[in-house]
């Protein structure tokens, strides 16, 4: 069985981050460990959360590993809190990469053209060096015009969306994959390039409701579709038909909460995708 270890927060109401990886990732047949990089109440679209920064385990959690000969078929990263934990989450990854594991990292930072509220603008820049160790980056719109230092725009031609893909390889990363992104009006989905400069598509139509969470669950399928030795685009369309699924679900829902999908009913469905 393959082996994942994701560094990410954990929200513990809330579905996303490590609540979402945790369960998705294991219900598609990967071991997943975990380094939470902080502890919150709930996640930030809740008022009043509270907080716990664990930027001081990190470090004693890798010693441990690697003293114990840990290994790990793919390091996945996501939210990470301060411009300091991606300074130590790029030595983790140099701590654990090999010649014959992945390193996938979704830059949790952005969404409909702003940075989330916790971080500054510097933190791009940080988040870049992370993404420089990557086999594979996430991005959303956002956060690939952040990365690279484009102005956002709500609408992107093909040819832009290309060029923001070859600014994101510049970055070191090996291949790139932008979330979000359909190819015209009332369509979503993803664009990517690979480690050989082809690109790739997919779209479906956009479902006029939005839930937290969807990006982390995206970003988590493709990491379980991968380790299962699915192509990029194949890992990209199982983990967008699973999400546009979950939202499908949830809206129809009487009592589907505003704070996440739910995902957890449809897990049989992901599985049952994998056969």
């Amino acid at each position: 069985m393959k082996r994942v270890v994701t560094l990410q927060d954990i929200s513990c109401l809330g579905r996303c981050s490590i609540t979402v990886a945790l369960p998705v990732i294991s219900a598609m047949g990967v071991e997943c460990a975990i380094v939470p990089t902080a502890v919150l109440s709930t996640h930030t679209m809740f008022k009043g959360f509270t907080v716990c920064d664990l930027s001081d385990q990190i470090e004693p959690i890798t010693r441990h590993w690697l003293s114990q000969g840990i290994k790990f078929d793919a390091v996945y990263t996501g939210y990470l809190a301060s411009e300091d934990q991606c300074g130590q989450t790029v030595d983790f990854i140099k701590s654990f990469k090999t010649g014959d594991n992945m390193v996938i990292v979704d830059p949790a930072m952005a969404d409909h053209g702003k940075l989330y509220p916790a971080f500054g603008p510097d933190f791009p820049r940080a988040m870049a060096e992370v993404c420089g160790q990557a086999d594979l980056v996430l991005p959303n719109l956002t956060e690939a015009a952040f990365l690279t230092g484009t102005p956002y725009q709500e609408d992107w031609s093909e040819a832009e969306v290309k060029q923001l893909l070859e600014r994101l390889l510049a970055l070191g990363c090996k291949s790139a994959m932008i979330t979000g992104y359909g190819g015209g009006k009332g369509k979503t989905g993803f664009a990517a390039m690979d480690s050989e400069g082809q690109t790739l598509s997919y779209s479906h139509t956009l479902l006029p409701v939005n839930y937290h969470g969807t990006g982390d669950i995206f970003s988590s399928a493709v990491v379980g579709g991968l380790m299962r030795g699915l192509g990029l685009r194949e890992a990209g369309v199982i983990a967008a038909d699973f999400v546009s699924r979950c939202i499908q679900y949830t809206s129809a829902q009487p009592d589907a909460p505003w704070y996440g999908v739910e995902f957890e009913a449809l897990l049989p469905e992901l599985m049952e995708k994998l056969k």
